[in-house]
């Protein structure tokens, strides 16, 4: 859920932070998840990525809609293929500290439209484009 849907009262988009405006309920999966798992998880929720975390929550990658597709062009069975075969490792990420703006940022420059939010390493939401308007848009509502 996100901070942001509770607001009552407008405030200046720009104090806005991503640990406010991020979904902290995040669907995720383990690198040893099969792949055929990770892409029905993605298409039933719509996802076009999914976090690939550890046990204790610490993000090790990121399992893209691209990841999946690359898989099938080049003939592999997902059905017997784990995530960590074809996770992007390293994924950009964001804290939640970050400035509306700077996430902005981040979006536009690395041409992205989620990022994964870690705290110490260890996953603590999401942040969608999407939830960035949202975000503004609660903020504003009232703003002058």
């Amino acid at each position: 859920m996100r901070r942001t849907e509770f607001l009552v009262a407008a405030c200046d988009p720009k104090t806005l932070t991503v640990g406010q405006m991020m979904q902290d309920a995040v669907f995720t999966c383990t690198s040893r998840t099969d792949a055929l798992t990770a892409s029905r998880l993605m298409t039933q929720r719509n996802f076009g990525s999914m976090p690939v975390v550890e046990e204790d929550r610490t993000l090790v990658g990121l399992v893209s809609e691209y990841d999946l597709l690359q898989a099938m062009i080049e003939g592999r069975d997902l059905r017997k293929i784990m995530v960590v075969e074809i996770m992007a490792t390293h994924p950009v990420t964001a804290s939640e500290e970050m400035t509306l703006e700077e996430v902005a940022n981040l979006f536009q420059d690395r041409y992205i439209t989620r990022v994964p939010v870690v705290r110490n390493g260890k996953l603590v939401g999401v942040l969608a484009r999407r939830d960035l308007v949202f975000g503004y848009t609660q903020a504003s509502q009232y703003w002058s």
